[in-house]
């Protein structure tokens, strides 16, 4: 609201003065909330880190795996034990409150099966090939917690965005302009004081010179 629209009296001093105050402590709560998403995404991105490095050396793990299943056992062998699973890996995705985000909460089961539940005969095929399906079972099951921790950094970083700009406007435009109301208020408060002091001390001289007379 322009200054020159402001009525300068108490209870709209009061009212500025009010607004100031929750302002402040409005502004103080929104600083701890952004501290505390920056804490607790610098948390999980260390965890994401490594998740990534585990999701690479499981990779090469894998690869090297079924490239000798490949070479021993055959493409063919490989391909018919992959074509015989019968059990499916499952995702729920569900959501949990973490600072005030609405972040991801993934749960899987059935990723990493027993051996005779995957639905080739163990006796039909090698241990090599058994142990391709293996580091592939525990590289998918990396690949999700990596997808729950990525998507709740990504969540993360736009609440703090959020949060930043609604601390930078209250710190940067709302507190200084009611500040600024206030002063204001104040000046032509104690201006309208000085003047009505005047007033009466030219009354009062009058009165006292009618008086002489």
């Amino acid at each position: 609201m322009p200054i020159r629209e402001i009525q300068p009296t108490r209870s709209e001093l009061l009212e500025v003065t009010k607004k100031i105050r929750l302002t402040k402590n409005g502004h103080k709560i929104l600083k701890l909330k952004r501290d505390g998403l920056i804490l607790e995404f610098f948390n999980i991105l260390d965890q994401a880190k490594d998740l990534r490095q585990e999701i690479a050396k499981q990779y090469v793990q894998a690869r090297e795996k079924i490239a000798i299943a490949g070479a021993v056992d055959g493409v063919i062998a490989v391909r018919s034990a992959a074509y015989a699973l019968t059990v499916h890996p499952e995702i729920q995705l569900r959501s949990r409150n973490l600072m005030g985000v609405v972040v991801p909460e993934i749960k899987s089961s059935r990723i990493v099966a027993p051996l005779d539940e995957r639905g080739y005969g163990i006796i039909g095929t090698s241990p090599r090939i058994d142990e391709a399906a293996d580091a592939y079972e525990k590289l998918v099951e990396t690949v999700v917690k990596a997808a729950e921790l990525e998507t709740t950094m990504k969540k993360l970083l736009e609440e703090i965005e959020r949060t930043k700009r609604r601390v930078n406007a209250l710190e940067f435009k709302v507190l200084p302009e009611l500040e600024e109301i206030e002063r204001f208020i104040r000046f032509r408060l104690e201006e309208m004081e000085r003047d009505n002091i005047f007033r009466l001390k030219r009354i009062k001289n009058k009165a006292e010179k009618r008086a002489e007379a």
